[in-house]
């Protein structure tokens, strides 16, 4: 099967993919989901998807991390520098959410059938 092939595979599998019933009043028989822009919160919402996307990265460099402590690929000092390097990026994580009105919850993306983006901080 060539690259081609595979391309219009997705393609076609993608057109049978039914969209999804709006939600919300004005959905009542409407199929498609339709972005909503609001022009006074443009600013809170560009500011949440880039938290989301740096709060997976910083979830995936934490574990990343304590992979390698396990497995003994770090000296003293380095485990020292990125535990305070993923601390501080926490913190300021925790600074810009508070700034825009957010919560870490906010920045857990619904993936529908897949799940939750972030894994849930239950505790």
């Amino acid at each position: 099967m060539s690259l081609d092939d595979v391309a219009r595979s997705a393609a076609r599998a993608f057109d049978l993919l039914p969209a999804g019933p709006e939600e919300g009043p004005r959905g009542s028989g409407r199929l498609a989901r339709r972005l909503r822009t609001d022009p006074d919160t443009v600013e809170r919402d560009l500011m949440k998807l880039v938290l989301t996307i740096v709060e997976l990265l910083r979830q995936l460099m934490e574990r990343t991390a304590l992979n390698r402590v396990d497995q003994g690929d770090l000296d003293e000092d380095q485990e020292e520098r990125i535990g305070m390097t993923l601390m501080i990026l926490h913190e300021r994580m925790t600074e810009l959410c508070e700034r825009y009105g957010l919560t870490m919850e906010d920045l857990n993306l619904d993936l529908g059938p897949l799940g939750s983006l972030l894994p849930r901080q239950d505790g």
